[in-house]
């Protein structure tokens, strides 16, 4: 039987770049999406840093894992505390969306760019940061880098725009450290930005599948 992969959304911009890293590392899997779009809204209204999002993300995970999926992504980056919480104890891989890329953001030994097009993102993979290098790691700087309106150009169709922008603001931070793209639905701006500076972003899809793939033994 083939692999059954849930992929936990929280914006369906994060869909497509997943699924086309998982057919290419793992082509006989069966992705399985899971989507609610109102976890983004509410996570960015005002207030929704002391949201506890848990018991929708405990829900989302329950639904997968009845489905007999083999492992889980999540693809949004901004709720890690909650995922950290729900996949204690998990009897299947479940990745939060930056694990895999952090440790190899953590390998390079640079300064890391932390591009996003959605703010929230940049706090939450500061917390990822964090909890990979431990009580007594050494933090590496960790450079924010906000792309403003691109989420909405992507949202609104336009696709080039949304690359485009975000390999103008990675142009501007050339040479500060190594690139990373903080959000799956950043991925396909990958080769615009090694375009725009010479380097090769970070990015959460191809880390998180090639390290789920790793775990399956796949």
């Amino acid at each position: 039987m083939a692999l059954r992969i849930g992929l936990i959304h929280a914006t369906p911009l994060a869909i497509e770049p997943v699924n086309r890293a998982l057919a290419a590392r793992l082509p006989g899997a069966q992705a399985m999406n899971v989507l609610d779009d109102s976890l983004a809204v509410d996570r960015a209204a005002p207030g929704g840093l002391d949201i506890d999002f848990t018991p929708r993300f405990r829900a989302l995970t329950d639904y997968c894992l009845a489905q007999r999926v083999d492992g889980i992504v999540y693809t949004c980056s901004a709720f890690g505390e909650a995922i950290e919480r729900v996949r204690a104890g998990a009897r299947v891989p479940m990745l939060k969306p930056n694990e895999a890329m952090v440790e190899e953001a953590l390998a390079c030994g640079q300064p890391i760019v932390v591009l996003a097009t959605f703010a929230p993102s940049i706090p939450s993979i500061e917390v990822d940061f964090r909890e990979a290098v431990g009580g007594d790691g050494r933090m590496p700087e960790l450079i924010g880098a906000h792309v403003p309106d691109a989420q909405r150009l992507l949202a609104e169709g336009d696709g080039e725009a949304h690359d485009r922008l975000i390999a103008e603001v990675a142009a501007r931070h050339r040479g500060r450290g190594r690139l990373m793209l903080s959000q799956f639905s950043m991925a396909r701006a990958a080769a615009q930005v090694e375009q725009a500076t010479g380097e090769r972003p970070l990015s959460s899809p191809e880390s998180a599948v090639a390290r789920l793939a790793s775990l399956l033994g796949a």
